[in-house]
């Protein structure tokens, strides 16, 4: 596949494909919908559940938008629910297609086989991920920054303290060291490092497109909580943005 322009797909969104920066944004749960052909466009749940952080990172989307304009480069945002097929998922990962998560449980996923599973690999999952590498075979110092947002208590859980985390594979840890360097040094912010949860998972995003080609990556994480307005993921991308640029001067 070879991404040449701008495009919306029922799997993905490409926004600034002709920005020749080596900076790549990829936001794997920009979105909650469910396509008509899935279920009749109803995996079962209500309606609340579709807007919870189950179905889709609040306010990545937002945010991803908003670093493609500043970093001057390419972003591609899924268009599907992470509820549907979860593109941060290897293809033999047990949780690709979820029946239960954080309390709720998937009716549509429940009794999904082989064929259903196949269909949402083919039509959703897979030129999702063949748009993403498309873009970042473009040049030899691409640099992806991934972005998700996670929510700030679990059902059951402690709530979680951190702004954001910077999550990254400990083999691979130093362009994101840098950045959680520096987003310490502001003073203000409570930084996890590969928090709220481990930065590496065999066959998610960062691994099949960055660390399998050595790629320069860094995957952030921000409490969903601080960035449910249009300002706030604006001005989150805009603090971000030159951090990010200064990060590489330092490794």
């Amino acid at each position: 596949m070879t991404v040449s322009q701008d495009r919306i797909t029922e799997s993905f969104e490409i926004m600034g494909a002709a920005r020749r920066s080596r900076w790549l944004v990829t936001c794997d749960h920009a979105s909650n919908h469910v396509p008509d052909w899935v279920a009749g466009g109803d995996l079962g749940l209500p309606a609340a559940d579709m807007t919870r952080h189950i179905a889709y990172d609040p306010g990545a989307a937002g945010v991803s938008r908003a670093l493609s304009d500043l970093l001057e480069c390419p972003a591609v945002l899924s268009r599907f629910s992470r509820l549907v097929m979860d593109p941060n998922r290897g293809e033999d990962d047990p949780t690709l297609l979820m029946r239960l998560y954080d309390g709720s449980v998937i009716p549509a996923n429940r009794n999904a086989g082989h064929a259903a599973r196949e269909e949402r690999l083919q039509r959703l999952y897979r030129p999702y991920h063949a748009a993403i590498e498309s873009l970042a075979a473009r040049q030899d110092d691409t640099v992806i920054v991934a972005v998700h947002s996670f929510t700030p208590q679990l059902r059951g859980r402690p709530p979680r303290p951190w702004h954001i985390g910077i999550l990254f594979d400990p083999a691979d840890p130093d362009y994101s060291q840098a950045l959680i360097d520096l987003l310490r040094a502001e003073g203000d912010l409570s930084v996890g490092a590969n928090q709220p949860y481990s930065g590496h998972l065999p066959g998610d995003s960062i691994d099949r497109h960055a660390l399998r080609y050595h790629r320069l990556n860094t995957l952030i994480e921000i409490r969903n909580d601080l960035i449910t307005t249009p300002a706030q993921q604006a001005g989150w991308a805009a603090r971000l943005a030159p951090l990010l640029q200064r990060a590489l001067t330092l490794i």
